[in-house]
């Protein structure tokens, strides 16, 4: 069974892209960055979930508008959401009338749409696809966690599910940034079964990724302007740098995690950093991608993981599962 790199022989170009968020993704180093901040985090709806499925429908549109494309022009949809059976990103999408896939890969959603997508440009089936993907911390708490009238007190390893909605629209031609290369993970389960320990629960899936990729490429950590997992956070960036060492691999100033960049740990309090499907993706809207467009950076690896629980998994105090895949975006189409 091939377990290698897809290399795409025309790479997709990231045509436009756009993210949504609340009060603390405003008050972080990226605020400024996003396209909408709604503070209430409500986006004028009357449930969380349903604030949710529209800062979905919202990013949405912003990508749309910012790529000057229609709902017509797009082909289909990969989107997904935390909420259970994804009702957000099919709520929120309801009303576009467009072909759509829904698809579960917790906090690496937004690396899985964008793959799927890009290797369904690839084919030549599609010329434009939507790639979206929403996390909400209030919606989140209540289905993994505890309501928020409960006051939890939240431990020193927990991570804060960003509360955005982010938006890319992949293109068969365009000025890039462009996917050139995607290599899908492979679950893996360290043993961990505490909820609020999700950075320690995805490590494993984020290093098995990382070293087939390197093995596979012939490519060194220093190759790239950026290596980004997302969302490890605190604990599992530390987890993941320690590990990627035992197998011989040694990461630079150049490796990141979203989690640790959405948000400002000490001055907002957000004790391991941030976690959700918006987290990674909105650091790629805000953060990534530009650099990218601009031709500050030519070469990003970008890997978002994902922890595969649920509530009832949660309940019966099984272990976590993780993913990671991994994306090679260039700002060059022909870049090796």
């Amino acid at each position: 069974m091939q377990k290698g790199i897809i290399k795409l022989h025309d790479p997709p170009s990231i045509h436009s892209w756009a993210c949504v968020g609340g009060e603390k993704e405003w008050e972080g180093p990226l605020g400024k960055y996003f396209d909408h901040i709604d503070l209430s985090g409500r986006f004028s709806m009357d449930t969380w979930e349903q604030a949710e499925n529209e800062a979905q429908r919202l990013s949405f549109n912003f990508a749309l508008k910012k790529g000057d494309l229609s709902p017509d022009d797009i082909d289909a949809l990969y989107a997904g959401d935390l909420i259970n059976q994804c009702t957000g990103s099919a709520y929120g999408l309801l009303s576009f009338d467009i072909p759509f896939f829904g698809i579960y890969g917790a906090c690496s959603t937004s690396a899985e749409a964008l793959t799927l997508g890009a290797i369904g440009i690839d084919s030549g089936h599609f010329k434009k696809c939507g790639a979206v993907c929403s996390s909400h911390f209030c919606s989140a708490e209540r289905q993994f966690r505890y309501p928020l009238e409960y006051g939890n007190q939240r431990s020193p390893t927990s991570q804060w599910t960003v509360t955005a909605a982010a938006s890319f629209i992949l293109s068969k031609d365009g000025e890039g940034p462009y996917i050139t290369h995607v290599l899908p993970g492979i679950v893996r389960d360290g043993g961990i079964n505490d909820a609020n320990n999700m950075g320690a629960a995805m490590a494993p899936a984020a290093v098995e990724t990382l070293s087939r990729y390197f093995a596979s490429s012939g490519k060194k950590p220093s190759f790239f302007d950026g290596i980004f997992t997302g969302d490890l956070g605190y604990e599992g960036h530390s987890i993941v740098i320690d590990l990627m060492h035992r197998s011989g691999y040694t990461l630079f100033d150049n490796y990141y995690d979203c989690g640790m960049l959405i948000y400002d740990r000490k001055r907002q309090d957000m004790h391991a950093g941030g976690s959700g499907c918006g987290c990674s993706a909105s650091v790629l809207c805000t953060h990534i991608l530009p650099k990218l467009k601009s031709g500050q950076w030519k070469n990003v690896l970008y890997i978002a993981t994902g922890a595969m629980m649920s509530p009832a998994s949660v309940q019966q105090g099984l272990s976590i599962p993780g993913i990671a895949h991994a994306i090679h975006i260039s700002s060059r189409k022909d870049n090796k």
